[in-house]
């Protein structure tokens, strides 16, 4: 395992290589058609769920100096809501997406020092026990990562596909 630069991330490098392992093992064999689908018309479909996701990790990225943007951003932004007129781009295109995102926003978090962890980052939530900085966005991210991998693994039962694995490829550095 890479060690970070700063310690305080030693359990957030883990979690962030397992969402890595989890988001695609959720999204396996997943047809293009069955990513569409909503539960009566009242779940987002999988693409939605990985579309967030992958936004999760531009924003992230980008809190800690990336310049990448999210070409999709229109679409998921603060968990923009579904919209079935909306053309949202196909689990390919989002995997796509991931790889590049996910190895940079990577590599950014081992390089992130204590200080910018410190730094404050207004999130709007005004909750007394919660400082708004650098370092607890990063686990609301983790947070979110956790409940749209959770999402996805519910829709593949749902849509009758085995349950997700927890198999590893050791190949994937992030």
């Amino acid at each position: 395992m890479n060690t970070p630069k700063s310690q305080k991330l030693e359990i957030i490098i883990p979690a962030y290589r397992m969402h890595s392992q989890i988001f695609l093992n959720a999204l396996d064999g997943i047809s293009a058609a069955d990513a569409m689908k909503r539960i009566d018309g009242k779940t987002n479909h999988i693409v939605w769920m990985a579309g967030n996701f992958v936004n999760m990790r531009y924003g992230l990225g980008q809190v800690l100096g990336l310049r990448e943007e999210d070409p999709y951003n229109e679409l998921f932004f603060q968990a923009k809501a579904l919209n079935e007129k909306f053309d949202y781009p196909s689990l390919e295109k989002l995997k796509e997406n991931f790889h590049t995102i996910s190895s940079l926003t990577y590599q950014k978090l081992l390089e992130t020092t204590d200080d910018k962890l410190a730094e404050k980052f207004p999130l709007g939530m005004d909750v007394s026990f919660f400082e708004e900085n650098v370092l607890n966005f990063i686990g609301m991210c983790i947070g979110r990562e956790d409940y749209l991998c959770g999402q996805i693994g519910l829709m593949r039962k749902i849509l009758g596909y085995e349950a997700m694995k927890y198999d590893v490829n050791e190949t994937i550095p992030y």
